[in-house]
């Protein structure tokens, strides 16, 4: 984003939380549509505080709101959606240090190293792109199911894979016998 929304924290208030309230213009929504891969981006909102806890650490709380155009999975038609979440992130100046080779996530994603500057446009984008839906799909998409078999051989199909499928076919075959 830009170095115009970051914030000192060496000039933030101790006592009093530091609001902030961000609505971003037409370049740099295009630029942050780009970023993530967006077909349109509007309404883009991040209003929120910043916070000290205890004498060393801050937290941002806000609320994020935008609207966001992007492609179907299935048919690549433009997919609306509105997008409002509550955001939380605490910076701390003494991260814990993990000197493992291999590391299970923590339980609290919401950490994060404390630095010189907290920047609430790079929270906002960042929280933008965890909470777009993976998988966007207009109301009316249907998959459907290809079928590929080399020429001679019967196709296998979806319902083939089913592992009950056959005991099924052959509980019936067996009542019917009876």
């Amino acid at each position: 984003m830009t170095d115009k929304t970051a914030l000192r924290v060496a000039d933030l208030s101790q006592n009093t939380p530091t609001a902030f309230d961000l609505r971003p213009g037409a370049e740099v929504l295009k630029a942050l549509a780009a970023e993530l891969g967006l077909q349109g981006l509007r309404k883009l909102r991040f209003a929120g505080q910043i916070a000290a806890q205890g004498r060393k650490d801050w937290v941002l709380t806000g609320e994020l709101g935008a609207t966001v155009v992007q492609p179907c999975v299935v048919s690549l038609e433009p997919v609306t959606t509105r997008i409002d979440t509550e955001v939380r992130r605490t910076f701390l100046a003494d991260m814990p240090e993990i000197e493992a080779e291999e590391v299970e996530m923590p339980e609290d994603d919401t950490l994060e190293q404390l630095g010189p500057v907290i920047d609430p446009a790079v929270v906002m984008a960042e929280a933008l792109a965890l909470a777009l839906p993976l998988y966007p799909r207009t109301p009316d998409a249907a998959l459907g199911e290809s079928v590929f078999a080399e020429p001679g051989v019967t196709p296998m199909r979806d319902e083939d894979t089913r592992p009950f499928a056959g005991l099924a076919g052959l509980r019936d075959a067996l009542a019917k016998d009876d």
